[in-house]
């Protein structure tokens, strides 16, 4: 039995596309770029709402051009892949300049939630088909690299059918100021990594139950803070997430116990794991450790060096310069990830109305 794992991303046989960055704020200068440069791909350009940041970022990662709006970086005929990083709200807008300029911009990496709606989600898809630009969303969770790895341990059938899926976060997010203005804070903000995450080890489920509350730490006005929900699917599978943002009061006096936990079950075997995340900027690794019927008696625990921040954020963009070179759809393309954003709908449709929601019926609007 080969116990082998593919848990790293496919890399370009061209790494010299041209990239042009839209933003220059953390997940920008502390993860896209740094894992741009360890991976040796080619960011040409940047630009940003904050001219002095770019400025600033462009010289930290010897970038050579650094323009003084994000207008003027669409229109840089040199830059023929665009790494949008910018807020949520603000990303569908970029999009429709973008399209504008198809004749150099070949691909475009949006972050995720691609959109704060099914609806404008779709117009960004859309609009980029129109135009010819090949679309990805940056969902990095399927890059972390025990995510990865289990994909592969499903696909090779070492856990047989998945019987339930559990993933525990306990864990405190830095929620951005732009955070605040948004319809949905966990939903879009945290949750769809684990939405995104089922999705991609299960497929998308039938229905979805879920719950919703505040979190008691968080100040300005949101309506879901921390998310419990249960995924349904007509094959029996079953998926449950605890987004519990909250954690005890380990910022206000108590010790702390913070953590990200997943849980796979099958008809043939068990994996569990945990997600490093919470301990950046410490390299944390995420871990697997799995048990299977056709290697009876033993725990098999793989290990690895790379970790999710910044190390995930190579495949985010490899799969994008991978679909643009093969002339396929990216691994998450915009279309595929159109599912996730209808699963977030449902989710959150489901925790505010208490029903039972379907992915379908958001798929349908």
């Amino acid at each position: 039995m080969d116990l082998s794992l593919d848990y790293l991303p496919r890399l370009p046989r061209r790494k010299d596309f041209r990239i042009g960055c839209a933003g220059a704020g953390f997940i920008m200068r502390d993860c896209h770029l740094v894992a741009y440069r360890q991976a040796g791909f080619n960011p040409v350009a940047i630009a940003s709402r904050d001219p002095a940041r770019a400025r600033a970022v462009a010289e930290q990662h010897s970038i050579p051009r650094c323009h003084a709006t994000l207008a003027d970086l669409l229109a840089d005929e040199s830059v023929e892949v665009l790494d949008v990083a910018v807020p949520p709200d603000a990303q569908p807008g970029v999009i429709r300049e973008a399209v504008r300029h198809a004749g150099h911009i070949k691909g475009i990496l949006a972050q995720k939630p691609l959109a704060m709606s099914f609806r404008e989600a779709k117009e960004c898809i859309d609009l980029c088909a129109g135009a010819g630009i090949v679309l990805a969303v940056n969902q990095n969770m399927r890059y972390d690299q025990s995510v990865r790895a289990l994909k592969d341990v499903l696909r090779k059938g070492w856990l047989g059918e998945p019987v339930l899926g559990t993933i525990e976060m306990r864990a405190i997010p830095h929620w951005m100021p732009w955070s605040e203005g948004l319809p949905s804070l966990s939903t879009f903000i945290m949750s769809i990594h684990h939405l995104d995450t089922f999705r991609y080890w299960f497929g998308t489920p039938d229905r979805v139950l879920a719950s919703t509350r505040p979190d008691p730490r968080t100040r300005f006005p949101h309506d879901d803070g921390i998310n419990l929900y249960i995924l349904e699917y007509d094959n029996g599978c079953r998926a449950s997430s605890w987004d519990d943002v909250w954690t005890g009061p380990a910022r206000e006096g108590s010790e702390s116990d913070i953590a990200i936990r997943w849980r796979v079950e099958g008809t043939d075997g068990l994996a569990r794991g945990t997600i490093g995340w919470p301990s950046y900027p410490a390299k944390t690794p995420s871990t697997l450790d799995f048990t299977t019927k056709k290697q009876p008696g033993y725990w098999l625990s793989p290990r690895w060096k790379e970790v999710w921040f910044p190390d995930a954020f190579v495949g985010t963009m490899a799969q994008l310069l991978c679909a643009l070179e093969d002339g396929t759809e990216p691994e998450i393309s915009g279309r595929d990830n159109l599912e996730t954003i209808a699963l977030c709908e449902a989710v959150r449709a489901a925790g505010q109305e208490h029903r039972v929601t379907t992915v379908r019926e958001f798929l349908r609007s």
